[in-house]
């Protein structure tokens, strides 16, 4: 097992994406290392640019800074046998994961879905429909906490008895947004908050596509319910395909557009479901 306080140096270090923090930990594992100083960094990432946000994040990254920032926040690594198989397949899987509730559901059998912020009637439907069919078949749900079909999909996985995740794109201490207070509340104590970024990280444009990447990586399945042609959730749809999930989509009223990203994915090979068993069907082995 590679140095704890190695890779919590690297989910900390601000200014660096990624796949830069991947190609350190794979350079320092090859060098049996762990002591790389800014320098190095340079060289082994060939920036093309002095980055002085980097650098003083990694030099102010001390191993008794790091404990301190660390102190009372729950965190798993990808170390860790906690942490769950299916995320360790995509791309650039979190080094860590920080979280609130219940982390022993990281290890359940899930399926995604996601939608319109903005959901109609209709799409709400579909998610009380669907949800309770699939957690009787022991799934937990997970979705992103925004309002509209992500909120609706939490709600209805909770009263149908089943459990939940919510994967973030700030840190877990931060409820984005403001509208999923009192869901987020409840959540944070009787299923599972999760991300990828330390307390005190506010939400940022691009934190929410990287959101995206590990809800579709937890996930054995993703259903799409009312996207429209340009929807944040066709995203999350193309990271499961990536990934080699199933990817379900819900037609709805072509006249509308509320669900013409639906049909895009349809028609591009995504699998048109109408009822639940469409979903399970589909996942035989499970």
């Amino acid at each position: 097992m590679f140095q704890e306080t190695f890779l919590m140096k690297l989910v900390l270090c601000r200014g660096m994406g990624i796949e830069k923090k991947w190609a350190l930990l794979q350079y320092a594992r090859s060098q049996k290392r762990d002591d790389l100083a800014y320098s190095e960094i340079t060289k082994i990432l060939r920036y093309s640019r002095f980055s002085e946000t980097v650098r003083d994040s990694w030099q102010s990254l001390t191993k008794e800074k790091i404990a301190e920032i660390l102190l009372g926040q729950k965190f798993i690594t990808i170390t860790s046998p906690l942490y769950p198989d299916y995320l360790k397949e995509i791309a650039y899987p979190p080094l860590a994961l920080f979280y609130e509730g219940r982390k022993e559901l990281l290890q359940k059998k899930m399926i995604a879905f996601v939608g319109a912020r903005e959901a109609t009637n209709y799409g709400r439907r579909v998610i009380q429909d669907f949800v309770p069919a699939v957690v009787g078949a022991n799934f937990v749900i997970v979705s992103g906490l925004a309002k509209g079909i992500d909120s609706c999909a939490h709600q209805a996985a909770m009263a149908s008895g089943g459990f939940t995740v919510a994967v973030l794109g700030t840190g877990v201490d931060i409820c984005y947004p403001a509208q999923s207070r009192e869901l987020y509340e409840v959540m944070k104590k009787e299923q599972l908050i999760i991300s990828e970024y330390p307390r005190e990280t506010t939400p940022q444009k691009y934190h929410f596509p990287m959101r995206n990447r590990i809800i579709a990586g937890l996930s054995l399945g993703l259903c799409v319910v009312e996207a429209k042609a340009r929807s944040g959730s066709l995203i999350t749809a193309q990271q499961a395909l990536e990934d080699g999930r199933e990817v379900f989509a819900v037609p709805g009223d072509v006249l509308s557009g509320y669900s013409n990203g639906c049909h895009s994915l349809i028609q591009d090979g995504a699998k048109c479901v109408y009822t639940q068993q469409d979903i399970l069907d589909e996942l035989p082995d499970f």
